[in-house]
């Protein structure tokens, strides 16, 4: 999981977190119950070239359990393979086994082959029902 987590950040063009930081992370996050990993190969393969990380939380807006689909990666080799969409529909799947409302997840609008993945499988950038708004949902962050 750390060596496909470090691939993505190499994919990206980050420089950190390190791979021993990366490391110490998922072995911590493993021992989190509100964190589950899943691993894909390619049909046959044993070595795994996808990670997804999943997180769960309680929402009070739905009053169940919400995930979020926090890290979804590929390798290059093993992309239009099915992999990718292997992982998000069991990511889908345990989330509804643990009782989630939904799913939720972010990705840079220039990523548009993660969001042609994720809306054809039926992801949307307006998925929140918020009374008389409307419009997309908005990713926003800032570091601290």
């Amino acid at each position: 999981m750390a060596r496909l987590l470090g691939a993505f950040r190499d994919w990206f063009g980050a420089e950190s977190p390190s791979d021993e930081r990366l490391l110490d992370s998922v072995r911590r996050l493993l021992d989190d119950d509100a964190t589950e990993y899943l691993l894909g190969a390619v049909d046959g393969g044993t070595q795994p070239c996808g990670v997804c990380q999943l997180r769960f939380r309680h929402s009070v807006w739905t009053s169940s359990v919400d995930c979020w689909l926090e890290d979804l990666f590929v390798a290059d080799s093993a992309r239009g393979q099915g992999v990718g969409r292997a992982l998000v529909e069991e990511a889908c799947d345990r989330a509804r086994k643990r009782g989630a409302a939904r799913i939720e997840l972010d990705t840079n609008e220039s990523n548009t082959g993660a969001i042609a993945l994720y809306e054809s499988l039926g992801f949307s950038a307006s998925s929140k029902q918020h009374g008389p708004l409307s419009g997309r949902d908005l990713f926003m962050g800032r570091r601290l």
